[in-house]
């Protein structure tokens, strides 16, 4: 055998060595992952949720976000004492299989306990009791129609879809229930099975649109998004009650519970009862949402700023989203806004700092988004010598609360300590929090004093979350040689 012929041989064995090395990797780390349970969980940090864009489970709106799950979920991560990671689902026909391929430790949506379900998944203790109903269009000119003419005109008893189709997406309980309903009527129904990223609320649109005839949805869903759409109807119902709950790996014996015990305790709550009406009940504010130019998943905005504050990120180099990050958390948007300290406008500038960078008092909203980026970049340049970008970002937001002498200060006793002054993440962030105790403002390093650092900590920590929830609805939309660029 030649020796080229023994290189290759080698080259090719080696390959198959590294593959069989990499498969055998992501089947342990999948094992692994499949295995959490509350103590992994808990010694990891973070509940990894995985979670649904619609108008009622997870939004933003107004640059907040928003809804029944998201607010729950947080609720839930809190008793637990660990940080909540969203994973938002890109196909609802696999949310099941993401559970239990160990991606998530827990799937926060609508789902119906079903035998059929409960046979592959755990359900936690139901959220609430809905039943299944058919959403249909009213005729042409129903508004001058007798309430015997629309009736007529439309299906009022579940035997009239013999024939006729239905759509709904493969995986849902939907699908199921008009399956079994075919069978119980001794008739078929045609069923138009949909792509499994399209939500509920969107499958409900397109029957008001009049892309598709029928579908069916819970009752709680369908007669809130019918508050929008007042052609629909909405009365005619399929199934008995079902009961709504959260999924979970069978394996997850003691997450299980503890969620059980959570939402036996929330239940004796009102904000409970409140959180479901504030997303449910409440048809005006849902209404009002819909049609707001800000509410993401109609129209992909943040604010009514956002033009400018794309433009004044290009000049800083940072992704613009992050900038509407931090606009909101100083003003949420309110041009008129006006701190306790004297900080003022949509960049809650001091007034020395104001003056200094040229802002009046009758500055406009570009006027003081372009003088607040302007100082963000002066704090900038001050952390030139930090490598990474996105502690780079995080000490300059420090800076932009609490002052860069205070910052400083925590870098230096960050030296002190051994940790290191250029990482704000379990370093210096841990600096800005001992800070606030005598025997670390009093330290000798220390030359600007006391600051109350639980504020920075924050102020930076909170930017980033909103930050990483507006990634997920809103597009960047800009060049990919930014700071921050698919970070």
């Amino acid at each position: 055998m030649s020796n080229f012929k023994k290189y290759l041989l080698l080259f090719c064995l080696l390959l198959i060595s590294c593959e069989g090395f990499r498969q055998n990797r992501e089947k342990r780390m999948a094992e692994l992952a499949a295995g959490r349970d509350l103590t992994e969980i808990q010694a990891d940090g973070k509940l990894r949720a995985l979670i649904a864009y619609s108008a009622t489970s997870y939004f933003l709106y107004r640059g907040q976000p928003m809804g029944y799950e998201y607010e729950l979920l947080k609720r839930l991560a809190d008793d637990l004492g660990v940080e909540l990671e969203l994973h938002v689902s890109r196909d609802l026909d696999e949310m099941l299989n993401e559970l239990k391929k160990g991606t998530v430790d827990i799937v926060a949506h609508g789902l119906a306990i079903t035998a059929e379900r409960k046979q592959e998944v755990a359900f936690s203790e139901f959220l609430y009791i809905t039943e299944q109903v058919l959403v249909q269009r009213k005729p042409e000119g129903w508004r001058q129609m007798t309430r015997d003419q629309i009736k007529e005109a439309m299906i009022s008893d579940p035997i009239e879809l013999i024939g006729d189709t239905v759509s709904v997406r493969k995986n849902s309980s939907y699908f199921k229930r008009i399956r079994n309903l075919s069978r119980e009527i001794g008739g078929e129904i045609v069923i138009d099975t949909l792509r499994g990223n399209i939500t509920t609320d969107e499958i409900i649109k397109m029957v008001a649109d009049g892309e598709i005839k029928y579908t069916l949805a819970d009752k709680n869903l369908a007669s809130i998004n019918a508050s929008y759409y007042p052609d629909l109807d909405v009365e005619v119902p399929l199934s008995f009650s079902q009961r709504i709950a959260w999924a979970l790996r069978p394996g997850s014996k003691d997450l299980l519970k503890a969620t059980n015990l959570w939402i036996q305790k929330e239940k004796k709550q009102d904000d409970y009862y409140v959180i479901y009406n504030k997303y449910f009940k409440n048809k005006r504010n849902f209404r009002r949402r819909v049609n707001s130019p800000f509410y993401s998943l109609n129209q992909k905005q943040i604010s009514r700023f956002d033009p400018i504050i794309k433009e004044n990120s290009r000049k800083l180099g940072w992704d613009w989203r992050l900038l509407a990050s931090l606009i909101y958390q100083e003003s949420r948007f309110d041009p008129e806004a006006q701190s306790w300290s004297g900080a003022k406008g949509l960049m809650q500038l001091m007034p020395d700092t104001a003056e200094e960078l040229g802002v009046t008092a009758t500055a406009d909203a570009g006027e003081v988004i372009r003088a607040g980026t302007h100082y963000l970049g002066q704090l900038y340049e001050n952390f030139s010598h930090i490598a990474d970008s996105v502690q780079r970002i995080k000490f300059t937001l420090a800076s932009y609360n609490c002052g860069y002498s205070h910052v400083l200060d925590a870098q230096n006793l960050a030296q002190v300590k051994g940790l290191k002054d250029t990482v704000w993440d379990g370093n210096v962030a841990e600096m800005i929090l001992a800070l606030s105790f005598p025997q670390n403002y009093n330290h000798e390093v220390v030359k600007f004093g006391y600051v109350r650092g639980l504020e920075p900590f924050q102020y930076v920590e909170q930017i980033f979350q909103r930050y990483d929830h507006y990634r997920k609805f809103i597009d960047r939309e800009e060049p990919e040689n930014l700071s921050l660029a698919g970070s």
